[in-house]
């Protein structure tokens, strides 16, 4: 496997049920290994044989799945935020003077 020398920080946000299965994998380590496996351990090695396999049909499905997911709730999004206020940058209008009534 590999050291982590050359190393990042990252946020991962996953869902509670593949959490749960991370974790039961974990479990499942800890007690075939006889050692103390972290949630951050399984992680990290399910990552590293997923970009070994980065040719395997099932990944790159995966991948879509996921990219159409973000592309559909992210149009639903700015669907929903049409006709809401959008800041122009400056209160007052473009030239910056505050509008007056003319008499």
């Amino acid at each position: 496997m590999m050291l982590l020398e050359n190393k990042t920080s990252l946020l991962l946000i996953l869902s509670q049920d593949v959490l749960d299965q991370a974790r039961v994998i974990a479990g499942k380590a800890t007690t075939v290994l006889k050692l103390p496996v972290s949630l951050q351990i399984v992680l990290r090695a399910l990552i590293w044989v997923g970009l070994k396999r980065e040719s395997h049909p099932a990944l790159y499905a995966n991948i879509e799945s996921q990219a159409r997911a973000v592309r559909q709730k992210r149009s639903g999004a700015r669907r929903a935020g049409e006709g809401r206020y959008q800041p122009s940058g400056n209160p007052h209008g473009p030239t910056g003077k505050r509008a007056t009534a003319k008499r």
